[in-house]
């Protein structure tokens, strides 16, 4: 029996899309309490991979080039310096970090494996139908269609809700519109490719389920996907101008970006895992040295890592125990009583605000005011009064004791509140030092890689 100590613990935070800076609003998201949850595990003797990257074939890059009258590649490459100066700048720090625009042996691994998947049968192709454009070329997919959630009702783009976190492509919006034009997608195309149907996979996840911690939000999707009778079927790729190309045995077709994550994380972890591995089998094999898969994120990707990602592992063959540990999910951080918007320009941007505020205060605010399990609402004079009531260089007495072991208990993985921890440590007058606050602030030993 392999013993605990010697497997490793993958923790993930969504890749950020590179079509804007980071806000303070994803800062108080997934990035940096997926950093302080790493470095306190780590203090606790955890071994840990933490995997983050950028999310380069997001159709949204190309959609904001257009936009600015820009090069596409000058657009990405722009906001990724900012994405990763805001984490240099938070002290994010990631063990491995994907950047798929620029790296040749990710792009290989990902359209080796499809190719691997779907020949094996473990994927089939098959045709579904979808809402088109009548005017735009391609479908109608991710930033290319926007509707209304079927579901909650909400408005919502071609992929995921952000209102109730549901699974909303093109076919299952209500009234789609082409964003690109703006006409009513009241055409209908038939497309032929690769496709992961979750119903072939219920099972799996019903397991993983099971054993998974995840939090209300989380079980009640999973709920209401076990509820539909098939799952959904997710396509794999689209006849699309953005992305990675599949080559002659798909003209056309550029893989899902969803679908890319998805096997990037088999290909990214198995390598971590097994450098030497090569190929889907030993990739897949290399996961057995994993003690358990966590992902940080925001409600609006809840669909991807709880159904999506778990059934595309299964297909690969990852057992049904190492398909998903635990999901820590948030929700929206709201900017003066509104959702943070780069497209409308309503935002705090983080780069501007670590520059000017300790950043040692920015990261114990937003933990201190998390967005989970609710909405909570930043304000600039609320951080900076809250903040300079904190003596962050240690000048408060001893934490007491409870309070030290219940700040220490919130910010392990299975029972993670960065708010609780923080208010436990964080007194009026200052704050002392110890290690659960080291790892809310980001600094001390546990920070070292």
């Amino acid at each position: 029996m392999t013993d605990r100590s010697e497997l490793t613990t993958v923790v993930l935070s969504p890749p950020p899309t590179p079509n804007g800076p980071l806000h303070v609003g994803h800062l108080a998201g997934p990035y940096v309490a997926a950093d302080i949850a790493v470095r306190e595990a780590r203090r606790g003797g955890r071994r840990i991979f933490a995997l983050c990257g950028l999310d380069d074939h997001q159709n949204y890059v190309l959609a904001k080039a257009r936009q600015e009258r820009a090069d596409v590649l000058d657009v990405r490459n722009r906001y990724a310096r900012l994405i990763r100066d805001a984490f240099a700048r938070a002290g994010v720090v990631h063990d491995g970090f994907t950047q798929p625009l620029t790296e040749p042996g990710y792009r290989s691994a990902v359209t080796g494996f499809l190719g691997e998947l779907v020949g094996s049968g473990a994927l089939p192709v098959q045709e579904w139908s979808t809402p088109a454009c009548p005017s735009c070329r391609g479908v109608a997919h991710h930033a290319y269609v926007s509707g209304r959630c079927p579901h909650c009702g909400a408005e919502c783009g071609g992929g995921t809700c952000e209102g109730c976190g549901g699974y909303t492509p093109a076919a299952r919006l209500v009234d789609p519109r082409c964003t690109r034009c703006g006409s009513a997608a009241t055409g209908e195309k038939t497309v032929r490719g690769p496709v992961l149907p979750l119903e072939e996979h219920r099972a799996a996840l019903e397991a993983a389920w099971c054993t998974a911690i995840l939090p209300a939000r989380a079980r009640e999707l999973a709920a209401r996907l076990l509820a539909e009778d098939p799952m959904p079927v997710v396509p794999l790729s689209y006849p699309t101008d953005w992305g990675i190309e599949l080559g002659a045995g798909t003209p056309g077709h550029r893989l899902d970006v969803w679908a890319e994550m998805g096997l990037g994380y088999l290909y990214t972890i198995g390598r971590h895992l097994q450098p030497a591995a090569t190929g889907l089998r030993e990739h897949v094999a290399a996961w057995q040295g994993l003690d358990s898969l966590w992902a940080f994120l925001g409600l609006d990707n809840a669909f991807y890592y709880l159904a999506m990602f778990p059934a595309l592992f299964a297909a690969a063959g990852v057992p049904a125990q190492k398909l998903l540990g635990g999901l820590v999910v948030n929700e929206f951080y709201r900017l003066e009583g509104q959702k943070f918007s780069t497209s409308r320009n309503h935002a705090v941007w983080a780069n501007e605000l670590l520059e000017k505020e300790d950043p040692r205060a920015v990261r114990a605010f937003i933990a201190w005011d998390r967005p989970a399990p609710h909405p909570t609402n930043f304000t600039l004079d609320r951080f900076r009064t809250t903040t300079d009531a904190w003596d962050l260089d240690g000048g408060q007495a001893p934490v007491d004791p409870n309070e030290l072991a219940r700040a220490e208990s919130a910010l392990t993985l299975e029972h993670f509140d960065a708010a609780l921890a923080a208010r436990c440590l964080l007194g009026t007058n200052g704050a002392a030092p110890c290690g659960p606050l080291d790892a809310i602030i980001g600094s001390g030993k546990a920070a070292d890689r």
